[in-house]
C-alpha cells in the first residue's frame, strides 16, 4: 500500500483550525476530513489516529508560531519596540474571531492535557519554548538599559505570558477593539517597570 501524497503543512493547519473551533473532542472525523481534504483511510495511514493528528497539529502550530514570532524580533536594536508590535498584533488576533487565530496551545491543555501525560508534555515544552524566547528578549532590553525594577527576565516573560492567555481570554466575552488595546498597552507598562 502506498502513502498518500499530500501538503503536510496545509493538511496540519486545516486540522489546527478544527481542533480550535470545535476542540479536541467535538471534532469528528467527518470534520476533519472536511479541514483537512483527505479521507479517514489517508489520516489513519498518515497520523495513525486523531490525537496523532492533533499532536502533529500542535507541532505545526508551534512552528508557525515560532516563525511569527521571530519575525516581530529581527530588529534586536528596538527590543521594547518590537514587543510592543507582538502585542498589538496579538489584540489583531482576539478581534478577528477567526478561529485559527485562537491558541492551540490553551485550548488543548484546557481540554485534554490532564487526561494524556504526553500531549501535556508536548504543551509544556512549547509553552516553555515560548517563555524561553520571551525571556531572551528581556535579556536584550536589559542590556539595553531599558527596563525599570528589580524583576529578571524570566519572571517578566511569565507575567507577560501570563497577561496574553488573561488577554485572549478576556477578549472572548469582551471583544471590543478599544478596551483590548487598552489591557495590553498597560500589561506592556506593567512588564516593562
Amino acid at each position: 500500500m502506498r502513502n498518500a501524497e499530500f501538503n503536510r503543512e496545509q493538511v496540519l493547519r486545516g486540522a489546527m483550525t478544527a481542533f480550535m473551533h470545535k476542540g479536541y473532542t467535538k471534532t469528528s472525523m467527518q470534520d476533519l476530513t472536511q479541514a483537512t481534504g483527505l479521507h479517514p483511510g489517508s489520516i489513519y495511514c498518515a497520523f495513525t489516529n486523531k490525537r496523532g493528528l492533533l499532536i502533529a497539529a500542535i507541532e505545526q502550530y508551534q512552528l508557525d508560531r515560532n516563525t511569527q514570532f521571530s519575525l516581530f524580533f529581527t530588529d534586536s536594536a528596538d527590543v521594547l519596540a518590537n514587543l510592543k508590535r507582538y502585542l498589538d498584533n496579538l489584540v489583531v488576533e482576539c478581534l478577528s474571531c477567526d478561529s485559527a487565530q485562537a491558541c492551540l496551545l490553551t485550548k488543548a491543555l484546557n481540554e485534554i492535557a490532564e487526561q494524556d501525560d504526553e500531549i501535556q508534555q508536548i504543551i509544556n515544552n512549547n509553552l516553555q519554548i515560548w517563555q524561553d524566547a520571551l525571556t531572551q528578549q528581556f535579556d536584550f532590553a536589559a542590556t539595553q538599559g531599558l527596563l525599570e525594577g528589580e524583576r529578571n527576565s524570566t519572571q517578566r516573560a511569565q507575567y507577560l505570558m501570563m497577561g496574553i492567555y488573561g488577554l485572549r481570554t478576556f477578549a472572548h466575552t469582551h471583544p471590543q477593539a478599544q478596551i483590548l488595546q487598552q489591557l495590553a498597552d498597560r500589561l506592556f507598562i506593567e512588564v516593562c517597570r
